[in-house]
């Protein structure tokens, strides 16, 4: 368990760097608003992080890795690892996740593969279907995901739905995420903090902070304080900082995943 915590935080780390430095001069070229120029040394150490998780045992890691991988430019290696794999795997939800990354590394057709698992009477891929449609930014015609936001058997099939719809502008989706954000249930607000860091607004930091107030248990207030940092708050900026050297390695994880999502290169 150990060392896979170990391996957890040294990929979340990877992550970091290489989500604002420069591209790897061996992919692709892919243009960042916002950079930082690192010792050879230190980005081969990256790389060779990410590669190894990448073909690691780990089903989740792995995708994360190739998350990162594509963002360097690495896109076509992404799609030749991950490629074979979709034709063979079938687990509806480790489906969504390789027809997502191969979407992210530019495979924009496999988007269908996730729309047809929500489509499904079974349930069991709905949730991360719609997550990943959210994660790569496509709804298809919409239709699905208005099904799945509208229901009420599964609040995290709805709060996924609404994140994938409000990244595409949808008042009404927004709306379920800026209503959940202020539950009592850890659950729903973690997740609606979770979406609203990368789709909120400015205006979304009250509630967030709020939010941040609400529970005692740390793990979700850190969701609260990275998105707050996410939009821009320095309460939330300082909280993150200091989640870095957190003693909980989960914590540490996400810091360091918010980090580089929230370009913040002076940490």
């Amino acid at each position: 368990m150990r060392l896979r915590r170990i391996r957890k935080i040294g990929l979340g780390l990877a992550v970091l760097v290489l989500g604002t430095v420069a591209v790897d001069p061996a992919c692709a070229a892919v243009e960042k608003d916002a950079s930082i120029n690192l010792e050879e040394a230190t980005r081969a150490k990256c790389l060779r992080v990410l590669r190894e998780a990448l073909r690691g045992e780990e089903f989740w890691p792995s995708m994360h890795a190739a998350e990162a991988l594509t963002g360097a430019g690495c896109s076509d290696e992404v799609r030749r690892w991950i490629e074979p794999k979709l034709k063979t795997e079938k687990d509806d939800r480790h489906r969504c996740g390789l027809a997502r990354e191969l979407v992210r590394a530019g495979d924009r057709a496999k988007a269908a593969v996730m729309l047809d698992i929500l489509a499904s009477d079974d349930s069991y891929g709905h949730v991360h279907a719609c997550e990943s449609l959210y994660k790569v930014n496509e709804i298809g015609d919409g239709r699905l995901l208005r099904q799945a936001l509208a229901q009420t058997e599964d609040l995290r099939k709805s709060l996924m739905a609404a994140a994938a719809l409000g990244r595409w502008g949808s008042p009404a989706a927004m709306a379920v995420l800026r209503r959940h954000v202020k539950d009592r249930d850890p659950e729903s607000a973690r997740i609606a903090a979770w979406v609203l860091a990368r789709i909120g607004h400015r205006r979304d930091i009250p509630a967030l902070r709020a939010g941040r107030q609400r529970f005692d248990d740390p793990l979700v207030r850190a969701y609260f304080e990275h998105a707050l940092a996410m939009l821009g708050d320095a309460e939330g900026l300082a909280a993150l900082a200091a989640n870095l050297a957190s003693p909980n390695p989960s914590i540490r994880t996400f810091a360091a995943v918010f980090a580089g999502e929230a370009r913040a290169t002076h940490l």
